[in-house]
């Protein structure tokens, strides 16, 4: 009987030691549901926190629709990167983030790109836009990403939305949507700046700047999620954030980083 209950003791412990060390593993590992259109940012991000922290990021990119769609659905993510402020703040109202969590971590900027390399004196992506010189104009899901929705605000700003209809071709996000236009697949597409800017290189393509005062404000809110409350890494990972060398790497990609 001392023998079994040694025995029943010592599988109690072994138990007790294993979920302290899973749950001490799982603390170290941040799962990152992040915007396409930040992915290229995230990146350097991932480097600077692990190589800081020691912490393991596993970075999961897609359209904020389609990844919000997969953390009401249970998706074991631990922090979301959201491409606007009304999904991180519907799952708060849910019960799904932690509140209080949330925060804006970048404001992003929207551009019209060209493929390729323009001739000299030819008109900008602006302009064709506007007199309808073109075939094909790209542009990311409304419903699902915010850089969609504000290419729409664009097009009304400027009443082109009728005469731009029936040559629209629309990515499921800001990536694929990038995809087309880099391709030739498109002769027009609505980016994001980040995905033309890159540090230490010349933009990739042509491209114009679309005035920020055209479309809402694209802020980009990342926030907590509740099944990962006690997640010390995934708070550290929020701090990381905000901090001055997040902000800086932010901005070197085009992004407006919050003061």
């Amino acid at each position: 009987m001392a023998r079994t209950l040694l025995l029943r003791l010592a599988v109690a412990l072994l138990a007790a030691l294993t979920a302290a060390l899973g749950g001490q593993a799982r603390a170290d590992i941040v799962r990152l549901a992040v915007a396409s259109n930040f992915a290229e940012p995230m990146q350097t991000l991932a480097e600077a926190f692990s190589a800081g922290t020691g912490h393991t990021l596993i970075i999961s990119n897609g359209s904020t629709g389609r990844l919000y769609a997969q953390i009401v659905n249970g998706a074991p993510f631990d922090v979301f990167l959201a491409a606007d402020t009304v999904r991180p703040a519907r799952l708060v109202e849910d019960g799904l983030a932690v509140a209080g969590s949330a925060q804006t971590y970048a404001t992003g900027r929207l551009a019209l790109m060209e493929p390729g390399d323009a001739t000299a004196g030819t008109p900008s992506p602006l302009q064709r836009l506007q007199s309808g010189d073109y075939r094909r104009l790209a542009l990311a899901s409304p419903d699902l990403a915010p850089y969609g929705a504000a290419a729409h605000q664009v097009l009304a700003h400027l009443d082109l939305q009728t005469a731009s209809a029936s040559r629209q071709v629309f990515g499921e996000n800001i990536g694929q949507t990038y995809a087309f236009v880099a391709t030739g697949n498109a002769d027009l597409g609505f980016v994001a700046l980040s995905q033309i800017r890159h540090p230490g290189s010349a933009p990739a393509g042509r491209y114009d700047l679309i005035p920020a005062g055209w479309h809402d404000p694209i802020r980009q809110d990342a926030v907590l999620l509740e099944q990962s409350n006690d997640n010390e890494a995934a708070r550290a990972f929020l701090d990381f954030l905000a901090s001055p060398e997040a902000r800086d790497i932010i901005a070197a990609h085009g992004y407006e980083a919050p003061e």
